[in-house]
């Protein structure tokens, strides 16, 4: 079955930088468009980040462009985001997650459409916490 695990989060002091993974298997990964979002108590789940299949087209929402850069290798069925400059606000717990099919139509479509919850998706993993504080 489809597996998401996310790894590679925990404290940093403002400034500072985090690299996350999540590994896939259960999927043709190389054919799926891939996501990070995060969760917050006060916000709720919010988009982060998206990259097309290829690896090719990375999107970032406003707040993370410029300090987050999102990559793949399909070789190694990993997903990564890079985190840099890290901000109070970016406490959140990072999840990775996949659209319900492969292909360009559904991936593009989900690109930071309104969410509700992490069933929007269709695999997600089980989150990794990211704590920036001084």
């Amino acid at each position: 079955q489809v597996q998401l695990v996310e790894s590679g989060g925990g404290s940093v002091q403002p400034g500072g930088s985090l690299r996350l993974s999540c590994a896939a298997s259960g999927f043709t990964f190389s054919a799926y468009w891939l996501y990070w979002v995060r969760h917050t108590p006060g916000k709720g789940l919010e988009w982060v980040s998206a990259i097309d299949a290829d690896g090719r087209s990375p999107y970032y929402v406003d707040s993370v462009k410029g300090r987050f850069t999102i990559s793949r290798d399909n070789d190694a069925n990993t997903l990564y985001l890079r985190m840099n400059s890290l901000r109070a606000e970016d406490t959140a717990v990072y999840y990775c997650a996949a659209p319900h099919t492969g292909g360009n139509s559904e991936g593009a479509r989900m690109v930071f459409e309104p969410l509700r919850s992490l069933s929007d998706f269709g695999s997600w993993g089980q989150g990794t916490q990211v704590t920036v504080s001084s």
